[in-house]
């Protein structure tokens, strides 16, 4: 677990950035109906619990740029590598969420 420090905020908001985007590519399906999407609020969104969550690994790397946001950077990437992850070991090349292979 992450400690309650300033640096383990920092790390905690790319934590939890990293589960929001693993529910969003194993998990969540966004459906459209007549136009319109279904989803209206979290409320039927179900994240990544705490027992279904990898081990994850941060490493702070130092910089003298300005510092940008904590949370969004480790979001976009989450889907991506998780696809990439799944061909490189099935030979499956999965293009919509959530994520599902193909049996056969």
């Amino acid at each position: 677990m992450v400690q309650a420090t300033a640096k383990g905020q920092r790390a905690r908001h790319c934590f939890i950035a990293i589960i929001y985007g693993l529910s969003a590519a194993l998990k969540n399906e966004i459906t459209i109906k007549n136009g319109a999407v279904e989803q209206t609020n979290f409320d039927g969104y179900d994240p990544i619990r705490i027992n279904e969550a990898p081990p994850i690994e941060g490493h702070r790397v130092s910089s003298k740029e300005d510092p940008g946001g904590m949370g969004e950077p480790g979001l976009p990437p989450i889907a991506p590598a998780v696809a990439n992850a799944i061909f490189a070991a099935s030979g499956q090349r999965l293009r919509k969420l959530p994520l599902q292979l193909k049996s056969g």
